[in-house]
């Protein structure tokens, strides 16, 4: 199985205030966990590219790819986005190598270059609307991804799953009505951003699986087993994306599940299994969430190396 690595110095460069929990670390912390590791040594790590701007166009509205770009690169400061949201001078760059990377990770799977493709990028995306940025987010990568295999490759059925512990309502807004692309979630109920309730079914293609706080593995590989891959094995994707968010980890204090590294390991070979049967092995994996730096690393290096054994 041959697993691509995502990376690039300047996702360490995307500011953020003092303090704040999406800080750089994050990404110091699984690339600290990789190098101890002598399995992942036959990895390849490519750098991210940069993406053009009309990449952004791909799942956001004109109107608001271009105020953020306005209002961002027109300060030599940090911008507060809103009440938790902020970029600095550095922050488009990084953004646009998340985007860059996901779609070449894209390009990857269907020129045969890799298997699977693991994007080490922030900001993280899933949150990021049509025509908002929130919750950390500035740009939908997974969505972005998703429409350039459509548009590029011609793909006619995407499957996205988003395990992070927050909902997607990102994701959720800009295919609410694609019937060709499967959004599904499990996610911390009631919980921030307050979407991701079961009556939000979009076109028949949204499927939300809220936990309960204090909800554990059993719970959630329940959910999985029960919702998540029915609809998945329903569908018969020619493509997985994952938004890989690892802040349901126990240990994470942005949110209240009780999930732990084996919960991360058994959900991705569950999902490569059905990749092998629908979609010869093609898997996109997109780091979203993840605030505990022993947690982050741990759980994505699990995760990676997941993807890595098939």
């Amino acid at each position: 199985m041959t697993t691509r690595f995502y990376h690039h110095p300047g996702f360490l460069e995307h500011e953020t205030p003092q303090g704040h929990v999406e800080r750089a670390d994050r990404i110091r912390a699984i690339e600290q966990a990789l190098l101890e590791d002598q399995l992942f040594e036959e990895m390849e790590r490519v750098e991210a590219p940069l993406a053009e701007r009309d990449a952004a166009f791909l799942a956001h509205d004109e109107a608001y790819v271009e105020t953020l770009l306005k209002t961002v690169l027109g300060h030599e400061e940090i911008v507060q986005l809103d009440p938790d949201t902020y970029a600095g001078p550095h922050s488009i760059e990084a953004a646009f190598r998340g985007m860059g990377a996901a779609m070449a990770g894209i390009d990857d799977l269907f020129s045969g270059r890799a298997d699977n493709v693991f994007v080490c990028s922030r900001p993280p995306g899933h949150h990021a609307e049509r025509d908002k940025a929130m919750g950390f987010c500035l740009f939908n990568n997974v969505a972005i991804a998703a429409r350039h295999a459509q548009k590029v490759h011609g793909v006619e059925r995407v499957a996205i799953i988003d395990f992070d512990v927050h909902h997607g309502n990102g994701t959720q807004d800009i295919f609410w009505n694609d019937k060709n692309v499967l959004f599904a979630s499990t996610h911390q109920a009631d919980h921030y951003p307050h979407t991701g309730f079961v009556h939000e079914v979009g076109a028949g293609n949204v499927l939300n699986a809220p936990l309960a706080a204090g909800s554990g593995s059993h719970e959630f590989r329940e959910a999985m087993e029960t919702r998540v891959f029915p609809a998945l094995d329903n569908m018969a994707p020619d493509l997985i994306v994952l938004s890989a968010g690892f802040d349901a980890h126990r240990l994470d204090s942005l949110g209240d599940l009780n999930l732990d590294e084996d919960d991360f390991d058994w959900v991705t070979g569950k999902l490569m299994e059905r990749a092998a049967r629908f979609c010869n092995d093609r898997v996109l994996s997109v780091l979203e969430g993840g605030y505990n730096l022993h947690s982050l690393a741990f759980s994505a290096t699990r995760h990676i190396a997941r993807l890595m054994k098939g």
